[in-house]
């Protein structure tokens, strides 16, 4: 092969089909289509927890798509940009069609795993969890990434050791519990009075509660913390 084209000419052939194996990549990543997709992107995943990136897989270079002039992405029922993910993208003029995109969204961020076995009903505190860092596209959507979202809660099923701690594991602990003594507080046009009772149900705060009061009568109110029932006329 090297006796019939010189060096330098080798080296040229070989820029050239790389050129014209990048060309339709760089077309595609340059056209209002994946401009549209990576404004959607930028968009969707601001809220998300810790840096995320994203990227989007070219389209195969057979697809044939009939010239467009607006386009309207949309996430599938049921996704999220959460690592392998789809998005969908409608052409709103002159064609109609629609197409599905594969992207790809990591989030590197930290995230809590718990230090130490925890029974179902255990109370979280500071010392019980500790704090990692790595790939949170990888870990259900729903992992817990602030401490502040897992201290004070209720364990609701028990959890092992080092186990990523998630949202729907937890429940925050009841404001007022059945049998408790509780001071409720009646608010009305002008007024405000206070009297005590007992809770009949549990409740956590911001839910509504049923207290006998000590004169025998039961009423309804908003649990709030610290055994507080809070009743409006």
């Amino acid at each position: 092969m090297n006796r019939l084209y010189p060096s330098h000419l080798l080296n040229t052939l070989h820029r050239l089909l790389w050129l014209l194996l990048l060309f339709p990549l760089l077309a595609q990543a340059q056209s209002p289509l994946y401009t549209t997709l990576e404004d959607f992107l930028r968009a969707q995943t601001q809220g998300l927890p810790g840096k995320v990136t994203y990227s989007v897989t070219p389209l195969d270079a057979r697809t044939k798509l009939s010239p467009c002039d607006a386009f309207e992405p949309f996430l599938p029922s049921g996704s999220k940009l959460w690592g392998k993910a789809t998005v969908g993208v409608r052409c709103l003029g002159p064609s109609s069609w629609t197409i599905y995109v594969p992207v790809q969204v990591n989030v590197s961020g930290d995230y809590l795993i718990s230090a130490r076995p925890m029974p179902a009903g255990y109370l979280i505190a500071e010392t019980d969890f500790v704090v990692r860092s790595g790939d949170l596209s990888g870990l259900p959507t729903n992992v817990i990434t602030d401490r502040a979202q897992a201290i004070g809660k209720t364990v609701k099923s028990g959890l092992g050791a080092g186990q990523p701690l998630r949202s729907d594991q937890l429940i925050a602990p009841w404001a007022v519990m059945q049998g408790q003594n509780v001071m409720t507080i009646s608010n009305g046009p002008g007024f405000t009075v206070s009297s005590s009772g007992k809770a009949l149900t549990n409740a956590l705060a911001g839910q509504l509660v049923q207290v006998r009061t000590d004169s025998g009568q039961t009423v309804s109110g908003i649990a709030r913390a610290g055994g507080v029932v809070e009743i409006s006329h």
